[in-house]
């Protein structure tokens, strides 16, 4: 994504992961010893791969190659990949969570169903998955995001229709925590689900 590879540096120095990190810690709590963990879209590795890469198996994909270069600093025991929300370059059933904190409110909303389905396919049944997505439905864009002078672009479902589409895939929502953004304007969904075994 063009978007976060102008932006990488102003993003990273803006963002405060310490909620994202809170939930990350609970979805760890909740993993086997020898977990194998995908942050999709896992941008500067910051709030996941930073806070799981020493335990766990860690594996973080995102298209942005800025991005990556600041997760490979933040967290070098993970491995990284360059690769798209809708065709992971993952194996089938091979990791016992996916995170997709702030990555698929930037895939346009008609492919999410598709990216969910993508996290359900590398998923290892009863799997879980941590991910934002928007509380209304929006679909946006600013030319100077974060005054970094790069373009950024949003579009999200409602809480409602995202449910449902999860679900539609084979997930079960077990946990949602609304949450003002930091950066301003509106609000985020954090969803918890597991994958139906």
């Amino acid at each position: 994504m063009s978007g976060y590879d102008g932006v990488a540096e102003a993003y990273d120095d803006d963002r405060d992961p310490a909620h994202e990190r809170r939930l990350v810690e609970a979805l760890a709590a909740d993993l086997p010893a020898d977990a194998r963990v995908l942050d999709a879209g896992c941008g500067g590795g910051r709030a996941v791969l930073e806070a799981l890469a020493d335990e766990y198996d860690a594996v973080g994909v995102d298209l942005s190659v800025e991005q990556l270069a600041l997760a490979r600093e933040r967290a070098p025991g993970a491995a990284l990949a360059r690769g798209d929300l809708t065709r992971l370059p993952v194996a089938e059933g091979a990791v016992d969570a996916v995170t997709a904190l702030h990555s698929v409110i930037h895939v346009p909303r008609e492919h999410h169903e598709r990216a969910f389905a993508e996290f359900a396919r590398v998923l290892r049944p009863g799997g879980h998955l941590l991910l934002t997505t928007g509380v209304g439905n929006w679909e946006g864009r600013n030319d100077d995001w974060l005054d970094s002078g790069a373009a950024m672009q949003w579009s999200f479902h409602g809480r409602d229709r995202s449910l449902e589409l999860l679900d539609s895939v084979g997930f079960d929502v077990t946990e949602e925590t609304v949450r003002d953004d930091e950066l301003g304007g509106g609000e985020w969904l954090f969803v918890r689900a597991r994958l139906r075994e």
